[in-house]
């Protein structure tokens, strides 16, 4: 499967990527695996994005539990989703740099992955990503940070 990408246009700058938009952008430049981890994006703003991880019983581990690596996966998708939306439209990045803490279970239910640029500069970005259960962004499920390089 060829996958076409679509650079930020050179006119891009404080242009801001809506959620169908950036959709696209998962639609587009994304490894088949990831589109099949099935995530929507929900919101995006000038430097975030809010994506949905459908509750899914293939994602799940043993005991019932949403994997770890479905949820990291998940974070780092939502990461380049916000640099994408901060930017105005698609960007080649590298993840450089993801951590990852587990802080208690998901079962049954869907999680919003909120992603939030840090700084976001012409070589690098940060970002600071939450997994929260619809209803409790107070009690992370999983917490991540992520640096990403652009190709120079």
């Amino acid at each position: 499967m060829t996958t076409t990408v679509t650079p930020v246009p050179e006119d891009a700058a404080g242009r801001k990527l809506t959620p169908a938009e950036a959709d696209g952008v998962l639609a587009e430049n994304f490894a088949p695996w990831v589109k099949e981890l099935g995530l929507s994006v929900v919101e995006t703003g000038e430097r975030h994005a809010v994506l949905r991880l459908p509750w899914s019983e293939r994602l799940a581990r043993e005991g019932g539990g949403l994997s770890g690596q479905a949820m990291a996966a998940a974070a780092d998708t939502a990461a380049v989703i916000a640099v994408c939306a901060a930017l105005g439209g698609f960007a080649p990045m590298t993840t450089v740099q993801l951590s990852t803490t587990f802080q208690r279970a998901a079962r049954d239910t869907d999680l919003l992955v909120t992603a939030r640029l840090t700084k976001l500069g012409r070589r690098v970005a940060f970002a600071d990503i939450a997994l929260t259960v619809p209803g409790a962004p107070d009690e992370p499920v999983a917490h991540a940070t992520a640096v990403y390089a652009f190709p120079g």
